[in-house]
């Protein structure tokens, strides 16, 4: 069975101008990498749970801040590893100079034996869609052309 993730890909009209709000991940990995790189909030939830209440707890987890309103399930992407994100938009507005992400840790630098903690997520930001476009991961550009014709609806 694949694995599960679920998300929000929160949006906002700022001067007639979509946004949507992205994640970079934190982590010696992906310190030095823009492109691609950045992600919806998410995270892995288990069958037993109730895959919206996963995205909310993940999005709380990773930028600190707690979301509600009016959800609307997005068409499932699945990423090259083969886990299937599901995802859900909801308008909103979050300050994304406020992120405040739970840690992980690893073992830094490698072969080492030092485990070090890092932030999981360790910046957000608004982009139009076509900036972001560019900025997310390859496999997730499906839930911003969804976004785009909901929004033009």
């Amino acid at each position: 069975m694949p694995k599960h993730s679920a998300g929000v890909l929160l949006y906002r009209k700022l001067n007639d101008v979509l946004q949507v709000f992205l994640v970079h991940p934190g982590g010696p990995f992906w310190k030095n990498k823009d492109e691609g790189a950045w992600s919806i909030p998410k995270g892995e939830y288990e069958d037993s749970e109730d895959p919206l209440e996963a995205a909310k707890r993940e999005f709380k987890e990773e930028t600190g801040q707690y979301i509600d309103g009016r959800f609307t399930v997005l068409k499932s992407v699945k990423l090259k590893s083969g886990k299937i994100i599901d995802a859900w938009a909801m308008e909103g507005d979050i300050d994304h100079l406020q992120i405040k992400s739970n840690l992980f840790e690893m073992e830094w630098p490698p072969k080492t034996g030092k485990m070090q903690a890092f932030a999981e997520v360790d910046r957000g930001g608004w982009f139009t869609v076509d900036e972001a476009k560019v900025k997310i991961n390859i496999a997730q550009v499906g839930l911003l052309e969804e976004l785009l014709q909901l929004s033009n609806k």
